[in-house]
């Protein structure tokens, strides 16, 4: 008898240890990245992207296993500026087309700590591919009090060198390295 509860216990614990890790969308309206640059030392130029997509994959048990895909735009970006606009979506810096886009695709995730992950991708910007290296922390994962559907939320940074990208003009009165600071909300898919 107590071989026939062990293993009716092993049976349906078995699918809860083996879950299958969650499909997350972006949520658009709460999903930013900030971009700061040093502009010839006399102040800290910023701009944002908002508004963006993307997918998360989130295996709980095994946050290795997860992934992460973004895409937005090149001109979505915010200056909060026309001219400064301008001068970025020029042959100076992107020469952005309308539909040009910047895209992340996650290729490895190392955990570094019960939140936080080290998350290593491919970025596609202005035309070049380079690997990235995110440092991310899970803020948050439940329920939405507001939507009542499971959601997540985390915070990642990282540094650029606009040379890398074929963006590095002016440098080094506008400084090359530009810091990121991302921070997301996901909604779990149905």
């Amino acid at each position: 008898m107590k071989r026939i509860l062990l293993a009716s216990a092993l049976a349906l614990a078995a699918p809860a240890a083996m879950a299958a890790p969650q499909a997350y969308t972006l949520d658009p309206s709460h999903s930013q990245i900030v971009f700061t640059y040093n502009h010839l030392g006399f102040s800290t130029g910023m701009g944002m992207f908002s508004g963006f997509e993307g997918q998360i994959s989130f295996d709980e048990a095994d946050p290795a296993a997860s992934s992460v895909t973004v895409s937005f735009p090149v001109r979505t970006m915010l200056t909060g500026w026309q001219a400064r606009f301008d001068h970025f979506m020029s042959p100076d810096f992107f020469d952005a087309s309308e539909d040009e886009m910047v895209t992340f695709a996650s290729t490895a995730i190392e955990v570094t700590g019960t939140d936080t992950a080290k998350i290593t991708g491919d970025l596609t910007l202005n035309g070049v591919t380079k690997p990235v290296v995110l440092d991310a922390r899970l803020n948050q994962k439940g329920m939405h009090p507001m939507e009542n559907k499971p959601w997540a939320g985390f915070d990642a940074t990282t540094t650029l060198k606009r040379s890398d990208y074929n963006l590095g003009q002016f440098a080094p009165y506008v400084s090359d390295e530009v810091e990121l600071r991302i921070s997301i909300e996901a909604k779990q898919a149905e």
